[in-house]
């Protein structure tokens, strides 16, 4: 399906790249660890292009060319690229519905943009185009297409992202990025913008980031139940993943909440024997009788994503949400060059 030259690019992107991904696919079985390290190597080729450019006007560039990569991918005719070529024998192998991809663009449209996100519903708004679309994504890929399943995916997905959010909280300010609900700042009497010109772990951000990942808990719990939906062989990995991600909270929670002086990170052992344990978990929870939370609906912000991923058409055309969100970058990128 993907040549190997390729495939062997993909497993080195993700070894460097995704330390916590790396880990966890190590328990997957090789007919879905193949495909997942494609589609993420294409994720984190693509997040590099749009984050690693400095100005305003290079990021919604850089997005603006990942639609025309993207169109590329569904008309068959892949850039000439590993990450690309790879990502194209997936679509095309496990009919991966576009809206998933496209989702995830929409996520670099607004990073690009710079937005700001007021209330929780945005941060998870947000959290579903560049996480839980990726959870469908991999759902999609165990040739899973029940949506409790799926919208338990997507509630790792968002839970994982909540993760990530609280742990680089101070190096996202010092990038000038803010993706904390900006509501919950405003309570506690911090105002954003002062906040990113001198990001500091106050009492009120530690607050703050605590209410985060309490919601990120949450979200973990009732995640955990649709593992079972999995096919068996594939439930070690993505529990792994879960834990790895949860884990990185577990650290920030451990410093009392202080993300702006430091950077939570788990060790390769933590990793490992975070691993070696969902492997044991998946087990001896597979023995245990289908939680009634599996079946709670999707959260809004990622019903979209869900109905998507339950359905196999793979929508030739560009939806009109992702028109949208370019042609607001297109705009915006004209208005930039004439300042």
């Amino acid at each position: 399906m993907i040549a190997e030259a390729d495939m062997e690019v993909c497993r080195e992107l993700i070894r460097t790249g995704s330390y916590s991904f790396h880990a966890a696919s190590r328990v997957l079985p090789a007919r879905v660890r193949d495909p997942a390290l494609a589609l993420y190597a294409f994720c984190r080729v693509a997040d590099d292009e749009v984050d690693e450019v400095g100005a305003p006007r290079d990021k919604a560039a850089a997005v603006l060319k990942l639609g025309d990569r993207l169109e590329d991918i569904y008309a068959g005719r892949p850039r000439n690229a590993p990450s690309d070529r790879a990502f194209a024998a997936v679509v095309e192998e496990f009919e991966m519905p576009r809206e998933l991809p496209e989702a995830l663009l929409e996520g670099f449209a607004w990073d690009a943009e710079g937005r700001w996100y007021h209330t929780l519903s945005d941060v998870q708004a947000y959290s579903a185009r560049v996480a839980a679309a990726v959870g469908a994504m991999m759902c999609v890929l165990m040739r899973v297409r029940n949506p409790d399943a799926l919208a338990r995916a997507c509630d790792l997905g968002l839970a994982m992202q909540m993760s990530n959010i609280a742990r680089d909280v101070g190096e996202d300010a010092r990038a000038g990025r803010l993706f904390l609900p900006t509501d919950w700042m405003v309570e506690e009497g911090i105002d954003p913008q002062a906040f990113l010109a001198d990001p500091q772990p106050t009492k009120g951000i530690r607050r703050v980031t605590e209410r985060l990942l309490n919601r990120a808990d949450r979200l973990y719990w009732r995640a955990a139940t649709g593992v079972r939906l999995l096919p068996f062989d594939c439930r070690p990995g993505i529990m792994a993943a879960g834990k790895i991600y949860a884990a990185i909270g577990a650290e920030v929670a451990k410093a009392k909440y202080d993300n702006i002086t430091r950077r939570a990170h788990t060790t390769k052992g933590r990793k490992l024997w975070l691993v070696a344990n969902s492997a044991m978990s998946a087990t001896a929870t597979s023995m245990l009788p289908l939680s009634p939370r599996v079946h709670a609906k999707p959260e809004p912000e990622v019903a979209h994503l869900v109905d998507a991923a339950a359905h196999r058409n793979l929508h030739p055309e560009r939806s009109e949400v992702l028109i949208s969100a370019l042609m607001a970058l297109k705009t915006r990128d004209r208005g930039l060059a004439m300042d």
